[in-house]
This record gives C-alpha cells, structure tokens and sequence, in this order.
C-alpha cells in the first residue's frame, strides 16, 4: 500500500501553498483583497496540514515533524511575466499565477489521494479528502478569478 505517499506529497503541497499564501499577503499588503483572502486561504491549507498529520500517523508517517521541502518553481517563472521588481503590477499578476498552479496541483493531489483512500476502504481519509478538496477548489477559483480580474488591466497599461 502506498497511501502514504500520497499523503507526504499532499503534505508538502499544501505546506508550500500556505507559505505562498501567507508571502503572497505581505507581498501584495497594499492591495486589501489580496492581502485579507490570502491570509484566510492560509489558514485553510494550515488546517489541513494538521489534518494530514494526523492521518499519516495511522500510516506510520510523522508528518508534523518532517522537513519538507518546497516544489521547484515552474520554468516558465523566469519569463517575461515573472515581472520586474520595481512594476508591482506584474509581480502581482506573477504571483497570482504561481498560486493558480499551485493550487490546482494541491487539488489533483486532493483527488488522488481521495481515489486512493476509496480503494483501501479507509472512511477517515476519504471523509477528510471530502472535507479538504473542496477548500482547495476554491483557492484555485479564488486564484483564476483574480487573473482574470486584474490581467486586463496590467496587460493593457
């Protein structure tokens, strides 16, 4: 049974999200949506770390105690969207599509840990998946929602 893989890798993916979240905050402090919603959005992805911990303990994982190590950014980080540091519009659009990617593959992760838990006929971790996913959906709804807000704009000044 490898479930506990599954449950390392959706560990670290929400742990890298909620420092994402909660960077994102501070980066963007001037700009209030982004500031508030990101730090609610933290605290979602911190509840389910706890919550992975403390799964993962009936797989033999001690999670809680575990460095984990955060995903290498995406390539196309380094383009031209990336953004300079001094256009703090670009930044923001930047970041925003980073938290998008993140967020939808803290989601699949959600998932395959779902179908995984179905298949070993583990109730807890499939009412937990049940409980989680759907927060995560709309961290990434929150993400593509606020790129197809903002990028209008930025793209066009």
């Amino acid at each position: 049974m490898k479930i506990h893989l599954a449950l390392h890798e959706l560990y670290g993916s929400e742990s890298a999200l909620a420092d994402e979240l909660l960077r994102m905050a501070d980066q963007h402090a001037d700009e209030h949506e982004v500031r508030h919603v990101s730090m609610d959005l933290a605290r979602w992805s911190r509840e389910h770390v706890r919550e992975l911990a403390a799964a993962g303990e009936r797989y033999g994982l001690n999670l809680g105690d575990s460095e984990v190590d955060a995903p290498e950014p995406l390539p196309e980080e380094a383009g031209a969207l990336s953004g300079d540091s001094s256009d703090p519009e670009l930044l923001l659009l930047a970041d925003l599509r980073r938290l998008h990617r993140m967020a939808a593959g803290v989601s699949l992760d959600w998932d395959l840990l779902g179908q995984g838990a179905q298949v070993v006929a583990d109730t807890e971790l499939l009412a937990l998946t049940k409980r989680c996913h759907p927060r995560s959906l709309r961290q990434m709804t929150w993400a593509d929602a606020m790129l197809k807000t903002v990028s209008p704009q930025i793209l066009s000044s």
